[in-house]
């Protein structure tokens, strides 16, 4: 098949994983979804080329490609994950073939009236966890350490610290922009803050170009996320029109989105 085609089934996948976990009430990091819809169609030997940054031909070419489901409205993407829409879920059913999906998304065929949401899969109930009740903690009369007591001042309301890493850094080409060494994990400008559970984040201002760059845990490359939340992966790439810029650097899928402005 060719490049085009191989392109348009993992586009299909998408959607379709996105409906899967909406019967789950699940918002999927973006990361995850397209890694999973590459890990079913594997890309070729073509298509895993790297290009500029080390990104893959076919990990750059499907992340273009869902911009047309946002553009379709049928997904959302946000800072809380990416969505599917209602009209989403019909297009699953109008457009049930990885080719139909395609002409519809180029021909902007709208999807037909009267088409059904689609069945609520039987495992779905299954699958999703049931919620947990935390259990309580022991409390002891000892008292805290100085160590301790230093961290809990340095702890942001409502963050849990608990399996956290000690810091998260954004190493990539743009350090010089602000103030930082290119590639430099360990230079202050570059930490990210731990804002909520698992969520670390970092802004800044950068002028209009092409960048690079990955996650960097505890200081060291030892343990270093690139795109997709990969260990070890291919770089994070993106092109930034210039001004404010916010990453978001999620622990449980060792990812990183973006929000301009």
């Amino acid at each position: 098949m060719s490049i085009r085609d191989n392109n348009n089934r993992r586009l299909k996948e998408v959607l379709d994983i996105m409906a899967t976990g909406s019967w789950l009430d699940e918002k999927p990091n973006g990361g995850a979804v397209l890694a999973e819809a590459a890990a079913r169609i594997p890309f070729s030997k073509e298509e895993s080329e790297l290009l500029s940054g080390g990104i893959p031909r076919g990990h750059k070419n499907l992340t273009k490609a869902t911009a047309d489901l946002v553009k379709a409205g049928w997904i959302t993407k946000g800072r809380g994950g990416w969505e599917i829409t209602e009209n989403g879920l019909r297009a699953t059913v109008a457009f049930d073939t990885a080719d139909k999906l395609a002409d519809a998304l180029s021909n902007g065929t709208l999807i037909p009236a009267g088409t059904p949401l689609p069945e609520k899969p039987a495992e779905a109930a299954a699958k999703k966890p049931a919620a947990k009740k935390p259990a309580a903690k022991k409390t002891s009369a000892k008292a805290p350490s100085a160590k301790a007591a230093a961290a809990k001042k340095t702890e942001a309301p409502g963050v849990v610290l608990e399996n956290q890493p000690a810091s998260v850094a954004l190493a990539g080409d743009f350090g010089q922009a602000i103030g930082a060494e290119n590639w430099d994990p360990s230079h202050p400008s570059l930490q990210m803050t731990l804002v909520q559970a698992g969520t670390w984040q970092l802004s800044a201002d950068l002028p209009a170009g092409q960048y690079s760059y990955k996650a960097v845990v505890n200081g060291s490359w030892d343990e270093n996320y690139g795109a997709f939340g990969v260990l070890d992966g291919a770089n994070h790439e993106f092109a930034h029109a210039g001004g404010p810029i916010s990453f978001h650097y999620d622990h449980a899928t060792k990812d990183v989105l973006r929000a301009e402005g």
